[in-house]
C-alpha cells in the first residue's frame, strides 16, 4: 500500500510538473531575429546573401522580401528560407508513452541536450539518404499563421494540462494545431522516394519505446553511463549514447551509417576506417558511412573567443552536420552563422506527441519556421561537432580539410583536436570494439562517460 501511495503521488507530481512546464516552455514570444545584408549566411556549409535595403528580417516565420528586389537576389532568400526550414527540428515533447522505470511522460526541462543531439544525428541521416541539396518541398507553406496558432494552442494545453491534473486525466483533450498551406501538388518519382526517407528519418526519432533513435530508446543506452529519466546530459555522454544507439539499430536501411566518437579529442584514422569496412550485417562486405562526433571544449569557464574563426570554418563545411551546444543551462544545435552570431535551432518548445507509426503523420512540427542567433561569447565551452562522410576516400579528404583549419586556426601549440594515422591501441589507449557482446559500453567507455559527466557544464 505504501509503495502504491508512493506511486500516485510521484504520479500528480509528474502531472503538475507537465502543466507548469506547458506554461514555460510552450509560450511562443515574438521575438526579432535580424540578419545583415551586408554579410553572408552559413547554414551547414552552403552561402547565402541578403544584398537588401536596411536589414532582412525573421519573425517566427520568414518576411517576404521587400517590392523592389530583383529576382536573383529575393530567390537566395527564398533558397535560405527554404534550406533552413528543411532541417528537421527536434523538441521537447509532452503526453508520449511512459519512460520506463519512470513516472515521466515529457522531457520538459532536463533533455534538450538528447534532442539537439537528435537533431545532429537526423542531419548526418539526411546527408546519407537524401543528400545536401534536397529541400522539403512544402517548407515554405509554413507561414507566420503558424506561430499565432501556437501561442493560442498554448492557452488551451496549459488549460486541459491544469484540468488533467486535478482529475487523473491522462491525456489532456486539447484540439490539434490547424493545418495550413495549399494542397499538395503533384510529385515525381523522385520527389516521391525522397519524402519516403524524409518521413521514415523522423520516424526514427519519434517519442516511442520503439524508434530507433528516440527518446525512450536514448534513455536506455544513458542508463550505461550511470544516466537516468530527468538526468541532464552533456555533449559528450549524447555523443556516446548516439553511436551505441545506432550501433544497436536494427532496420536494414541504417545497416549502412555508423558512427565514431573521438577519444580525448582525437580521431584514430584506422578506426574510422575499420568501422567503415566492416561487415554489414547481411554478411556482405561493404563499405559504411561514418558519422564521427567530436566532444571539445572551447575554453575553460567561458568560450575562448580564438576559437570562433575555427566553429565558423566548420559550419562552412557541407560535410558538417552540425555542433550540439548551447549557452549555460541551455542546449542548442548549432548549424550556421552570420558575422560573430552563431544560427541554431532551439529544442526548448514543448509541443505535443505525434504518433509516427501512423500513415501520414503531420510533418509540421518536425520543422522550425525561423531561426534564432546567438553571439558567439555565450556559448558555452562544453560542445560536440560532426561531420559525416560517405566513403573513406571522403573521410581520408575530410581529416585533411580539417587538419589544415585546425592549424590555421590555432593560436596554441595544440589545436582543438588532431587526427591521427594508426589505431588508438598503437598509442597504449585502450580500444574500443566495435561490439562488446556482453555490455553495451567498455570499462574504458565507462570512464570516459562518468569523467565527462563530472567535467561538463550542466546543459538543460
Amino acid at each position: 500500500m505504501e509503495a502504491t501511495g508512493t506511486d500516485e503521488v510521484e504520479k500528480i507530481k509528474s502531472k503538475f510538473m507537465s502543466a507548469w512546464h506547458n506554461m514555460k516552455y510552450s509560450w511562443v514570444l515574438k521575438t526579432k531575429t535580424y540578419f545583415s545584408r551586408n554579410s553572408p549566411v552559413f547554414l551547414l556549409g552552403k552561402c547565402y546573401h541578403f544584398k537588401t535595403e536596411g536589414e532582412y528580417r525573421a519573425l517566427h516565420s520568414f518576411q517576404s522580401s521587400p517590392a523592389g528586389v530583383s529576382a536573383e537576389i529575393s530567390g537566395n532568400v527564398e533558397e535560405f528560407r527554404k534550406d533552413f526550414i528543411s532541417r528537421i527540428w527536434l523538441t521537447y515533447r509532452e503526453e508520449f508513452p511512459q519512460i520506463q522505470g519512470s513516472a515521466l511522460t515529457t522531457d520538459c526541462g532536463w533533455g534538450c541536450t538528447l534532442r539537439t543531439g537528435q537533431m545532429l544525428l537526423a542531419q548526418g541521416l539526411m546527408l546519407h539518404f537524401l543528400g545536401r541539396a534536397w529541400v522539403w518541398p512544402e517548407a515554405l507553406d509554413m507561414d507566420s499563421s503558424d506561430s499565432e496558432s501556437w501561442t493560442s494552442n498554448t492557452v488551451r494545453k496549459l488549460t486541459a494540462s491544469f484540468e488533467a491534473s486535478l482529475t487523473a486525466e491522462r491525456d489532456p483533450k486539447i484540439l490539434a494545431r490547424p493545418q495550413r498551406g495549399p494542397a499538395r501538388r503533384s510529385w515525381d518519382v523522385t520527389e516521391m522516394r525522397n519524402e519516403v526517407y524524409h518521413r521514415k528519418i523522423i520516424s526514427w526519432f519519434g517519442d516511442s519505446p520503439l524508434a530507433a533513435f528516440g527518446l525512450h530508446q536514448l534513455i536506455e543506452y544513458g542508463k550505461k553511463s550511470g544516466k537516468i529519466a530527468g538526468d541532464w546530459y552533456g555533449p559528450a555522454v549524447v555523443a556516446h549514447i548516439l553511436r551505441k544507439a545506432v550501433e544497436e539499430a536494427r532496420d536494414p536501411e541504417l545497416q549502412g551509417v555508423t558512427v565514431y566518437v573521438a577519444q580525448d579529442c582525437t580521431v584514430y584514422s584506422s578506426d574510422v576506417i575499420d568501422r567503415q569496412c566492416s561487415f554489414l550485417d547481411s554478411g556482405k562486405a561493404g563499405t559504411k558511412a561514418v558519422i564521427i562526433l567530436v566532444p571539445v571544449r572551447l575554453g575553460g569557464e567561458r568560450t575562448n573567443t580564438d576559437y570562433l574563426e575555427f566553429v565558423k570554418g566548420i559550419l562552412s563545411l557541407e560535410y558538417c552536420v552540425g555542433i550540439i551546444g548551447g549557452k549555460p543551462k541551455q542546449s542548442y544545435y548549432f548549424a550556421g552563422f552570420q558575422d560573430d552570431s552563431l544560427i541554431y535551432m532551439d529544442p526548448h518548445y514543448c509541443q505535443s506527441f505525434v504518433d509516427v507509426s501512423i500513415k501520414d503523420f503531420p510533418l509540421e512540427s518536425f520543422h522550425c519556421p525561423s531561426p534564432k542567433k546567438m553571439s558567439f561569447k555565450k556559448m558555452d565551452p562544453s560542445c560536440t561537432i560532426g561531420f559525416y562522410c560517405r566513403t573513406v576516400q571522403d573521410f581520408e579528404k575530410a581529416s585533411e580539410e580539417i587538419t589544415k583549419m585546425l592549424k590555421s586556426s590555432s593560436k596554441e601549440k595544440y589545436p582543438l583536436f588532431t587526427f591521427v594515422k594508426g589505431h588508438s591501441r598503437d598509442y597504449d589507449f585502450a580500444s574500443s570494439p566495435l561490439h562488446e557482446e556482453n555490455d553495451l559500453f567498455s570499462e574504458d567507455e565507462k570512464k570516459r562517460l562518468k569523467r565527462f559527466s563530472t567535467e561538463e557544464f550542466v546543459l538543460l
